[in-house]
């Protein structure tokens, strides 16, 4: 069945039976947090997963095409060759998932990339960044015009209006005609869940996203007061998991927003090999979003090489 007949079979009614047992998730969020982390040469081989499934990330009003060619060459190069050789991956083509910036930015990073002569993808973030509040059209002509700039990548954001005020066919069909204005470019949708009201939204908002299309439902923006946390990932999680043992369809999921440290890393890939399975573990089912993130990984991969912590020229900076 696929989502389109699966959603006017059931014609929406199953989402107003749909029930979160808050306190039960809450509950295993405060139990994750306390999960213990892997020590060495486990946790330098967990650091370098997390490295390869990063979309990094520059969104900021005074981006310039100088910073985002400084970000693409971190990208082809997130380690220090001598680090990995020291860890035997220094043939292993280790790079981030994909460069995110605004559409603008957008023709800056492909030729960074392709100058450094890396297929890395290049992600746009569209649809009304960060807010949603733009008409429709203009969200669409804006998916089309990063996709024709080329980013193979599109981070579409929704109308949170659509989810608080239950419209879900509206939703829907919103999520449809992004998915299909990106054309051959992969679709992340995101719910920005701090904004959504409750839980039982964001797992109503997941369905429907995944329903019209979405190749991954993601957290957050970024940019609301709350971003990526436990309890709205495991939501979301389960969502995916849902769907697919409804349609036989894999989802993939992209926590982002405040995520900044190694150990921060590690906990959002063990929570998904718990919820998901090892097979969510690569990059064309999981991304973390993050800007930051890099740096803190490589410190922590510089401190199990060499028993030190970097100095500040140690290590290059984006």
């Amino acid at each position: 069945m696929t989502s389109l007949e699966l959603l006017k079979t059931e014609e929406l009614g199953w989402i107003s039976k749909v029930h979160v047992n808050r306190p039960a998730v809450v509950r295993h969020a405060e139990q994750i947090k306390k999960w213990r982390t892997v020590k060495g040469n486990w946790q330098a081989a967990w650091l370098l997963k997390a490295v390869t499934c990063i979309d990094l990330t520059t969104l900021s009003g005074d981006d310039t095409p100088s910073n985002v060619y400084r970000l693409c060459f971190k990208a082809k190069h997130p380690i220090r060759e001598d680090l990995l050789k020291a860890l035997d991956m220094h043939d292993k083509g280790i790079t981030v998932a994909a460069v995110c910036v605004y559409p603008a930015r957008v023709i800056d990073a492909v030729n960074a990339l392709m100058a450094a002569g890396c297929d890395i993808p290049v992600a746009s973030v569209a649809a009304g960044f960060p807010s949603g509040q733009t008409p429709l059209e203009t969200k669409l002509a804006e998916i089309r015009l990063a996709v024709q700039y080329g980013a193979r990548e599109i981070d579409i954001v929704i109308s949170r209006s659509l989810v608080l005020a239950g419209q879900w066919e509206d939703l829907y069909e919103e999520i449809r005609q992004c998915r299909e204005a990106c054309g051959e470019a992969h679709m992340k949708t995101i719910l920005a869940t701090g904004e959504l009201g409750s839980l039982p939204n964001v797992y109503k908002a997941s369905m429907i996203a995944m329903m019209a299309g979405s190749d991954f439902i993601k957290t957050s923006t970024g940019k609301e007061v709350e971003n990526a946390t436990f309890p709205v990932g495991v939501v979301m999680m389960r969502a995916i998991r849902e769907y697919y043992w409804q349609t036989g369809n894999k989802v993939g999921f992209k926590p982002a927003g405040g995520i900044r440290t190694a150990k921060d890393a590690i906990t959002w890939l063990m929570l998904v090999k718990d919820e998901l399975g090892v097979e969510w573990l690569k990059p064309e089912l999981f991304r973390l979003g993050a800007s930051s993130l890099l740096e803190d990984i490589e410190k922590q991969i510089f401190y199990h090489v060499t028993g030190t912590y970097p100095l500040p020229h140690d290590l290059a900076t984006v």
